[in-house]
């Protein structure tokens, strides 16, 4: 009998996806590679043929997450529509993307104050604050981060309480950042 073909490239991801799993569970800290191999029904020692340790699982998944975020990032940059439409895209897209991985969430959350977020979140900033300077010259930074404030604390609110319909919180958000960057009379 001649042994089993693995997929490196399906294992690869099904360990990652352990990984994410049980750092949403037991938080990155307090995770070892031990348990990702356990989640994942796969000795530790083939954990290590696909990552040199857990903050290498980290990284993975984290390039992940800002892969699918740098991709609505540019599209909303790059659209040719109005520049509301484009913010809405933006809005939209994060919560969607964030909506469609709750064990990444719950992950990103436990590093949220990290420096592994720190570039990720300054590029993400800098983006919304291109977005609504072209809808209201003159604001910038600090309304941009005040705008991935309410994206982010609408994000908290769903991994506190899941019963909270995030699907459907991208509108309300819109509805009151649109407001905020309406010109004043």
């Amino acid at each position: 009998m001649s042994p089993k073909r693995v997929d490196k490239a399906a294992r690869k991801q099904e360990i990652l996806a352990a990984a994410v799993r049980v750092f949403a569970r037991k938080g990155f800290a307090a995770s070892r590679i031990d348990d990702v191999a356990e989640e994942a029904g796969i000795a530790k020692g083939s954990v290590y043929l696909y990552f040199d340790s857990r903050d290498a699982l980290l990284e993975a998944a984290f390039s992940q997450y800002t892969a699918d975020a740098d991709a609505i990032v540019a599209q909303a940059l790059n659209s040719t529509d109005p520049p509301l439409e484009r913010l809405a895209l933006l809005v939209r897209g994060t919560i969607d993307v964030i909506a469609g991985a709750p064990d990444l969430a719950r992950t990103l959350l436990d590093l949220w104050a990290t420096d592994h977020m720190r570039p990720a979140y300054k590029a993400y900033r800098e983006a919304v604050a291109e977005l609504i300077a072209q809808i209201r010259p003159g604001l910038g930074l600090p309304h941009a981060t005040v705008i991935v404030g309410a994206i982010e604390g609408v994000v908290l609110q769903w991994l506190v309480d899941p019963e909270v319909p995030i699907a459907d919180l991208a509108g309300p958000v819109l509805e009151v950042v649109v407001e905020g960057l309406r010109e004043r009379a």
